[in-house]
């Protein structure tokens, strides 16, 4: 891996959380050059095993020596933050009122909230922006691996917004930017995509399990269909990508679906059924499906979401 003193003028860095995003992304940019001043915890405990990740000398401090960062960190230096949400703000307050130094650029890596949070930062003389990189973190090194295949979030000042696609190109990522005021939008996509796609998953599990099937035989039968569908996304627009009973407004099956549903009780999964399979018309419409047919799914999906029983 290059060292600091292997590589002139490659940007050295802060990150202050060491959970699973920060320590992802310590280890991804350290493994690319760039030197990871310090990774500060709540805990010392956490800062020192993110620390250890790393093959360099990456100082680890508590929030109560952020004072500590003045004398190793130079103005022109990136402050990230991949604190948990709601601790990003009071974060950037403590920063502000410790740092003896300013006019450098602070990021945070919340996929919901925009830049404004740190306008403590901003109010120091920082230019201040958020990159959030739209995968899933379980552990760090698998993480890092997974920053070169991600596609981020940019918004914020200027020079944040320069600096951070610098990081991305760095990372092999690709990025984008969006306006600060649709943040909160932008994060709701990503959480329908990703953990509303987990819970979708759940439901389905929980079908088959009124089969008769165990949840962990109806996940590894489930597996390999949700994987060919991502695969057929990853190919063609939604609309090429829909098969099955919608893609071919299938009224006979939709009607059996939604009794076997109904008789189930299962209310959570009628109602998820009624409404994705709203969704699921227009993209059968899109794509050629007779519309005479979807018209009347459509009646009988409404009604059901309009029923008590859902």
């Amino acid at each position: 891996m290059a060292r600091r003193a292997d590589r002139p003028g490659a940007l050295s860095l802060s990150i202050i959380g060491a959970g699973r995003l920060g320590s992802a992304l310590a280890l991804a940019l350290s493994a690319k050059g760039f030197e990871i001043r310090a990774i500060v915890s709540r805990r010392i405990s956490h800062a020192r095993r993110a620390a250890r990740l790393l093959e360099a000398d990456t100082e680890a401090l508590s929030l109560a020596q952020l004072s500590h960062l003045k004398p190793s960190i130079k103005p022109s230096s990136l402050i990230f933050i991949t604190t948990p949400d709601d601790a990003i703000e009071a974060t950037a307050a403590r920063l502000a009122a410790s740092l003896g130094w300013s006019g450098g650029v602070a990021l945070h890596a919340s996929g919901a909230l925009s830049s404004e949070v740190l306008r403590a930062l901003r109010e120091k003389g920082f230019q201040t922006g958020s990159m959030h990189p739209l995968i899933s973190v379980s552990d760090a090194r698998a993480g890092a691996e997974s920053l070169s295949r991600a596609h981020f979030c940019i918004e914020g000042e200027p020079r944040a917004v320069s600096l951070a696609r610098r990081l991305v190109r760095a990372l092999g990522g690709r990025s984008f930017s969006i306006r600060t005021k649709d943040k909160a939008l932008y994060h709701a996509a990503a959480v329908m995509t990703s953990g509303h796609t987990v819970a979708l998953f759940d439901l389905a599990t929980e079908l088959l399990d009124h089969c008769g099937l165990s949840k962990e035989r109806a996940r590894a039968a489930l597996l390999p269909l949700l994987a060919s569908t991502l695969e057929n996304l990853s190919r063609h627009a939604p609309a090429r990508a829909l098969t099955g009973t919608y893609a071919r407004a299938d009224l006979s099956t939709v009607n059996k679906h939604l009794a076997a549903l109904h008789n189930a009780q299962t209310g959570e999964a009628l109602q998820a059924y009624a409404l994705l399979g709203l969704r699921s018309v227009e993209l059968a419409r899109e794509n050629g499906a007779d519309p005479a047919t979807l018209r009347q799914i459509v009646e009988i999906l409404q009604k059901t979401m309009k029923s008590k029983k859902c």
